[in-house]
C-alpha cells in the first residue's frame, strides 16, 4: 500500500511578496506563511480542509465563554495539565481548544512552528488542527470538534450499549490508517496514544486527535498515562520512536478486545497462553468471530513485543486490519446507536455564476471551457517583474507555460501537468491561473488530493479569487467531503458577489 498523499502543497514556498493580510485572524498557507483571506477569514473557518489560521485570544475567549469551566471537555476536567475546551466561533462552527500551561512553551516561535507543522496535515481519519494562538504567555491549539465522545467513554464508561465487534474493528483500522498517513507524511511520532485520543465525529466515525502530534510542553514527557502502559524503551531512554507508537497502538487493541484498560504486563500471560476467550470483553456476549479476534489478538501481541525491531510498522497494521472489516455498508453512527447530527451545508444566498453553476453540477467540461475562455485576465497585478528578470530562464519558463496552455486547450491533461509544473518549479512568476488549470488537470487524471493542493495554492497567491474556492469545492467533492465542498462553493459565490459590487475579487 502506498503512502497517503498529503492535501497540502510541497511546491516552492510562497514568497513574501505574495502575502495578503486577512481580517479577524491571519490565514496561513501550507508552508505556514501568511496568506490572507477576505471575508473575515472565511476560508480558515469553513470546512475540514480549510487553510490553517492564527486566531486571536479575544476570538477564542468569545468562543469558549472566557474559558468557562462549563465548556471543558477534557477527561480530567480542570485537573488536566492542559485543559481542552469546546467552543463556537462567530460563524457557528464548533471547535476544540487546547490550553497549555503558562510555562509549557516559553518560546512563542517554537510553539508556532510546531503548531504549523501539525497544521499542514489534513486527513479524514484525523481530528485536524485548524489553528493556534500565541498571545503573551498564552499558548493554544484549535482543532475540529468531535461531538461524540472518546473511545474510552464508549469502551469503559458506556451507558446504553457496548461497542459492537464490527465497530471495534473499524476503530482499529481507522486509527491505523491515521498513523500510516502521518508516518508517510514525515511525522511518525505520536505522543501518548491511548483510548482517550480516539474521538468520534458527527457521523460516528472514529478519528485520531491531532493534539497527540505535539508534546504537551517543549521539554515535557511524551507519556502522561500510567507508566504501566508506556513502551519499555521509553522507560529506558525517555525518547519516543515510531516503534513506540506501534507499542501504544497495541495497548489500544487490548482495550478493544477486552473492553477494559489492561496494562500490557497483565495481559502477557493471556497472550503467551493464547487464551483469547479469557481476554475478550464479556459484554460482547460472544457476538464476534473467533478467527477475527485471533487476528487482532496476534497483531496486539506483535505490537507489544519487548524489542522494538520485532514490532510491525503502520503499513502492516493497515494490511492486517483492512480484510477484517465486515460491515462496510453500515454507517458508524448506526453501529454506535446515536443520531447523526450533521448541520445542513449552507446554500448560496444569491444566483450562481456560470463557473459556480458548473462546479455545483461537477460539470468538468464546462469548467474546462470557462478556464480556457478566461485565459490569464485574473493574474493581472499578481506579478511585478523587473527588467533584470527577463532572462533566458524567464523566456524558457513562459514557453513551458505556453506549451501547457496548448495542451490544456486540447485536453491533453497529463502533458499540461508536466508543462505547468516546469513553469511553477522555476518560481520567478506566481500564477493563480496556472494553479487553477493544473488543479483541473489533476481532477481529470483522478488525482483529487493534488487538485486540492493546487487550488489552495491559488488561494494563497490570490486570497479573494473565487475560482480558487470553486476549484477547492470540486476537489473536495471528488474526495467525498461534500459538506466542506458546499462550504467552499458558498464562500466562492460570496466572493463573486463582492466582486460584482466593485473591486478586485
Amino acid at each position: 500500500m502506498g503512502c497517503w498523499q498529503s492535501t497540502f502543497s510541497k511546491d516552492r514556498p510562497i514568497s513574501e511578496k505574495d502575502h495578503r493580510q486577512g481580517q479577524g485572524h491571519t490565514l496561513l498557507s501550507s508552508n505556514g506563511k501568511d496568506s490572507g483571506g477576505g471575508g473575515g477569514g472565511g476560508a480558515a473557518s469553513e470546512g475540514g480542509a480549510s487553510v490553517f489560521a492564527e486566531f486571536s485570544l479575544s476570538e477564542l475567549k468569545a468562543a469558549t465563554n472566557n474559558f468557562s469551566s462549563e465548556f471543558i471537555v477534557s477527561e480530567s476536567g480542570e485537573k488536566a495539565p492542559n485543559v481542552v475546551y469546546k467552543g463556537r466561533l462567530q460563524n457557528r462552527r464548533w471547535i476544540a481548544v487546547k490550553k497549555f500551561t503558562k510555562t509549557a512553551w516559553p518560546d512563542p516561535k517554537q510553539f508556532a512552528d510546531e503548531a504549523k507543522g501539525v497544521g499542514k496535515f489534513r486527513h479524514k481519519r484525523l481530528a485536524n488542527l485548524i489553528g493556534y494562538c500565541c498571545d503573551g504567555d498564552e499558548r493554544l491549539l484549535v482543532a475540529e470538534f468531535m461531538p461524540n465522545d472518546t473511545l474510552a467513554k464508549h469502551l469503559f464508561h458506556w451507558e446504553n450499549q457496548t461497542l459492537e465487534w464490527a465497530m471495534r474493528l473499524r476503530v482499529a483500522l481507522y486509527i491505523a490508517e491515521a498513523l500510516d498517513y502521518c508516518s508517510c507524511e514525515g511525522r511518525p511520532l505520536y505522543h501518548d496514544l491511548n483510548a482517550y485520543r480516539v474521538l468520534f465525529d458527527e457521523g460516528g466515525d472514529p478519528r485520531l486527535s491531532c493534539f497527540g502530534l505535539m508534546k504537551n510542553s517543549r521539554d515535557g514527557k511524551s507519556y502522561s498515562t500510567n507508566l504501566a502502559y508506556t513502551p519499555p524503551e521509553y522507560l529506558r531512554t525517555g525518547r519516543v520512536t515510531p516503534e513506540s507508537v506501534v507499542f501504544s497502538f497495541g495497548t489500544v487493541l487490548l482495550d478493544l478486545l477486552s473492553g477494559k484498560h489492561i496494562p500490557p504486563s497483565h495481559a502477557i500471560d493471556m497472550i503467551r497462553g493464547k487464551n483469547i476467550l479469557l481476554l475478550m470483553d464479556s459484554h460482547l456476549e460472544g457476538n464476534f468471530k473467533s478467527d477475527e479476534a485471533t487476528v487482532v489478538f496476534e497483531l496486539a501481541s506483535r505490537c507489544l513485543q519487548y524489542e522494538p525491531r520485532e514490532r510491525p510498522n503502520t503499513k502492516d497494521l493497515v494490511a492486517t486490519l483492512a480484510p477484517l472489516q465486515s460491515k462496510p455498508e453500515v454507517p458508524s453512527h448506526v453501529m454506535l446507536g446515536i443520531p447523526k447530527h450533521e448541520e445542513a451545508p449552507p446554500t448560496p444566498q444569491h444566483p450562481l455564476s456560470p463557473m459556480g453553476d458548473a462546479c455545483s453540477r461537477m460539470d468538468l467540461t464546462a469548467i474546462h471551457q470557462i478556464l480556457v475562455m478566461t485565459h490569464y485576465k485574473d493574474d493581472e497585478g499578481t506579478n511585478e517583474l523587473s527588467f533584470q528578470e527577463w532572462t533566458q530562464q524567464m523566456r524558457d519558463m513562459l514557453e513551458a507555460r505556453k506549451r501547457g496552455d496548448l495542451a490544456f486547450r486540447d485536453k491533453e491533461f497529463k502533458t499540461a501537468i508536466d508543462c505547468y509544473s516546469q513553469f511553477i518549479d522555476v518560481g520567478t512568476m506566481v500564477s493563480p491561473t496556472v494553479y487553477a488549470r493544473r488543479s483541473l488537470c489533476y481532477i481529470m487524471c483522478d488525482q483529487p488530493d493534488a487538485a486540492l493542493r493546487d487550488a489552495m495554492q491559488a488561494q494563497c497567491v490570490y486570497p479573494d479569487w473565487s475560482t480558487a474556492f470553486y476549484m477547492q469545492a470540486v476537489a473536495l467533492s471528488k474526495l467525498d467531503m461534500h459538506k466542506d465542498a458546499a462550504d467552499m462553493l458558498n464562500e466562492a459565490s460570496t466572493l463573486e458577489e463582492k466582486r460584482q459590487k466593485g473591486g478586485r475579487g
